[in-house]
């Protein structure tokens, strides 16, 4: 169904958005407060990242075989169900909870698992219904939009999380995920997402995670991205889960300024996502997101040659602001090129498989991270990491099949709306 068809489409895009800020925000404080009651409880290092590592695999292991269930299934359906399952889980947790002195540390990493699960099937079904809600030329400002809507979320729900935290008992505050899917799904069902014509044939997974792989494979330009993403995840993820020792060790800081530094990065990704929203036409995208690599660079790679003092911390978080503000040029610019590369029938297949490349890197930095800032220095994996995105800013514009991308992009999508694909 063309965007065209589709009477009050902004009305439309907006309630949609509205329904994921309040299922998304209920969410968050909820996984903020299980991490800070395992913090509490076991004061184990080991614990949290287990419960790092439950988050980011399924990602990594199941989104090459989702895409093809994404691009078959009910979109509608794919947002629903996973809330759903998720919304039983929280009860079961809240119902144990209520009838134990404690909650059971399998139990909480098995909600912790099913809600990562439920986010990999959402992820890529969002990604790959906007191209189908709004026109082309307001993908770019929707996306830094739904950017914002994220931001929004990652700012409100530590401060929000952390009040419910002191006042409500555990049992009962894990039940506002319920009420959170509640609100989002009645919303939901009053959203209009079109649907294109359902593939017949049947899902063969594998074969279907390798068209994905293909198709992106064949894409030029777009592979090279993917990899460079891959190896900016490497090299930034180890310092990036250590944002609170780096608060609390390096610089000698207290929990309120950990969590501070955490809601600064998301106040400067919600600016950076608001001048995408209101200003995001870019006839090369690529030159934005090589400009933003390179910032992310020297703001992150800087932290790391502050002093250990509180004038130091002053300065981090002036970088935090720096850095917040351009991560969105990078993520959203280029969401909105991959959703405008491929047919909305095969997005789901390609969004998989890219989603996995880029953060199967994550978990192998997680495993380095703690003995590299034991050996090292934690100051020394900001540095590290700000070396690396240099790099891959650097390696993205040396690569005349990246550097030019976007340009050939807009040019196919000009020429002719329905191929986009830019293949050898």
């Amino acid at each position: 169904m063309e965007t065209s068809l589709l009477p009050h489409w902004r009305r439309n895009i907006y309630l949609f958005l509205t329904s994921q800020f309040l299922s998304g925000i209920t969410s968050m404080v909820v996984q903020y407060a299980i991490i800070w009651y395992l913090t509490k409880q076991t004061g184990s290092a080991t614990v949290l990242s287990l419960a790092t590592l439950l988050g980011m695999l399924p990602m990594v292991l199941l989104s090459p075989f989702v895409g093809p269930f994404v691009d078959r299934w009910n979109k509608k359906g794919l947002l629903i169900v996973p809330d759903v399952i998720a919304a039983i889980f929280a009860i079961i947790l809240s119902i144990v909870g209520t009838l134990q002195t404690t909650f059971p540390l399998w139990l909480i990493f098995i909600s912790l698992l099913v809600r990562s699960i439920a986010q990999t099937f959402q992820m890529p079904t969002i990604q790959s219904i906007l191209p189908t809600m709004v026109p082309a030329d307001q993908l770019t400002q929707i996306n830094g939009q739904l950017g914002m809507v994220q931001s929004a979320n990652m700012i409100i729900s530590p401060a929000l999380g952390a009040f419910l935290f002191a006042i409500v008992p555990m049992n009962y505050l894990i039940l506002v995920d319920v009420l959170g899917a509640i609100i989002g799904i009645s919303l939901l069902t009053f959203v209009m997402i079109p649907e294109h014509p359902v593939i017949d044939e049947k899902v063969h997974v594998l074969a279907d995670a390798k068209f994905g792989l293909d198709k992106l494979r064949n894409t030029r330009g777009l592979w090279a991205i993917t990899m460079i993403g891959a190896a900016f995840t490497l090299m930034f993820m180890p310092a990036a889960s250590l944002y609170p020792l780096m608060t609390m060790g390096y610089f000698h800081g207290t929990v309120g300024q950990a969590g501070l530094i955490e809601v600064i990065y998301s106040v400067g990704m919600l600016g950076g996502g608001a001048i995408i929203g209101l200003f995001g036409k870019w006839r090369d995208r690529m030159k934005p997101i090589f400009w933003a690599t390179l910032a992310m660079g020297v703001t992150f790679g800087g932290s790391g040659f502050l002093p250990g003092n509180q004038t130091g911390f002053i300065w981090f978080v002036v970088l935090n602001v720096l850095a917040g503000a351009v991560t969105p040029f990078y993520s959203t610019l280029l969401m909105a090129m991959i959703q405008q590369s491929f047919p909305p029938d095969q997005l789901g297949r390609v969004l998989g498989v890219l989603n996995s490349l880029t953060s199967v890197a994550g978990p192998v930095g997680l495993i380095f991270a703690g003995p590299l800032a034991d050996a090292i220095g934690v100051e020394k994996l900001f540095i590290i990491g700000g070396v690396g995105s240099l790099l891959c800013g650097l390696a993205m514009w040396l690569m005349p099949s990246a550097r030019e991308y976007d340009q050939q992009l807009q040019a196919r999508l000009a020429d002719d709306p329905l191929t986009p694909e830019i293949e050898d």
